[in-house]
């Protein structure tokens, strides 16, 4: 049985690197050709930071796929024999603690060098080594009250239901769901301020625009985002009465008001449209796919293994085996998620107009370093977005570039 796991898990790793590697041929290739949607310069540029990215990815790949050979072979049973408590409870939740410390500590160089050496050559990063430990202390301290909460809950679930898989899906799923209530209003300004936006003919836009589709919301905001990070964003967030509108304050800067009324207009489209309905369906799927299969592992997995089938493990191990699972959903996930970005750009144009849409997503391109052309696999596994020449072809936007 462990045997199949390391095979299949082998065979996810080498597929992800193949991708990996395609991506990084395909961009040298195509940016040694006629640029499209930027200058030469900013093509280039925007390139370069695509595989400085993929190339990391890369590093990446290989240590998580040696971690989880080290979990399996040993990590679980050095974890298990460093916590003892009386309570089985308590005992799960230590023990998953323990896991999710490990590899916190192993993604931190990578964190650290994705944000202080590539974001800061590529003039992205504007976080302190202060900022980045004063965030990495609040969301430790986040993630161990909710998290520490929810590794209880689950843990109590499997030492006292054998279908523990079919209650540990419908509690995460309540998970979800709540924190896209929660998260809005008291996760993110733990991270950024978010300051109402002024009166004024841009909102005034705004507040018109969202009462047209019978969008009510928390209110719309302006966050901070430049303090930290240079990219351009703009989002809703929330369900329910937590519904708010976000703007970063570098959109603001970058576009104009009907610029950002397209971009608001897209965004609008989502909700039209259900969206976050449909992908709350699709997680669903996800977590019921991934509980079934975790709750139905023989206990001869454990054994070779080496540690006792108890709660923690049995979480640790789903959270270990996740990935693959994931990466099999992530082509139907993509999919549905670039057939609804169509979708909402063709509202948001109604809304907004084209051309407006337009100039906006070749702003959003640009500013972001954002190279416009991928490898077909990594289109077809990673892109929730369509390509953005796509999109502006879409957009009936004409330039000879990107015929090119």
């Amino acid at each position: 049985m462990l045997e199949s796991v390391v095979i299949l898990y082998s065979l996810y790793v080498l597929m992800k690197l193949y991708i990996s590697v395609m991506q990084i041929g395909y961009i040298n290739d195509e940016k040694r050709k006629e640029p499209v949607l930027m200058s030469s310069a900013k093509y280039m540029v925007s390139a370069n930071y695509a595989v400085a990215k993929e190339k990391l990815s890369l590093v990446e790949i290989f240590v998580d796929y040696f971690v989880f050979l080290w979990w399996i072979i040993v990590g679980f049973s050095i974890i298990e024999g460093l916590f003892h408590f009386e309570n089985i409870i308590t005992q799960s939740v230590a023990f998953l603690f323990g896991f999710i410390f490990v590899n916190f500590l192993i993604g931190i160089p990578f964190e650290l060098y994705m944000k202080f050496k590539i974001d800061e050559d590529f003039k992205f990063n504007k976080m302190t080594p202060k900022d980045y430990i004063v965030d990495t202390l609040k969301s430790s301290f986040v993630f161990i009250i909710l998290g520490g909460a929810i590794f209880y809950l689950l843990s109590w679930i499997i030492s006292s239901y054998d279908n523990w898989w079919l209650w540990g899906f419908g509690v995460m799923f309540i998970v979800v769901l709540g924190a896209n209530i929660v998260y809005p209003i008291f996760i993110a300004p733990l991270f950024n301020k978010f300051t109402p936006l002024e009166d004024g003919e841009l909102k005034s836009a705004i507040v018109s625009m969202m009462e047209g589709v019978g969008l009510k919301s928390d209110g719309i905001f302006s966050m901070d985002a430049s303090k930290k990070d240079s990219r351009l964003n703009a989002y809703f967030a929330g369900l329910g009465k937590s519904k708010r509108v976000v703007l970063f304050d570098t959109l603001i800067e970058k576009l104009t008001k009907d610029e950002l009324l397209a971009v608001l207009g897209h965004e609008l489209g989502h909700f039209k449209h259900g969206d976050i309905f449909k992908n709350l369906g699709l997680i669903s799927i996800l977590l019921f796919v991934t509980f079934f299969l975790a709750g139905n592992i023989p206990d001869k997995m454990f054994l070779e293994i080496g540690v006792v089938p108890s709660a923690g493990v049995k979480i640790a191990l789903l959270m270990l085996l996740m990935p693959i699972i994931s990466f099999l959903f992530t082509p139907i996930i993509s999919f549905v998620s670039r057939h609804n970005e169509y979708e909402a750009d063709e509202f948001g144009a109604n809304l907004g107009g084209k051309e407006n849409l337009a100039t906006a997503l070749l702003k959003l391109v640009t500013e972001n370093k954002s190279f416009p052309k991928s490898h077909p696999l990594v289109i077809f596994f990673y892109y929730t977005h369509p390509p953005v020449i796509e999109r502006l072809k879409e957009l009936g936007y004409e330039d000879k570039a990107i015929a090119s």
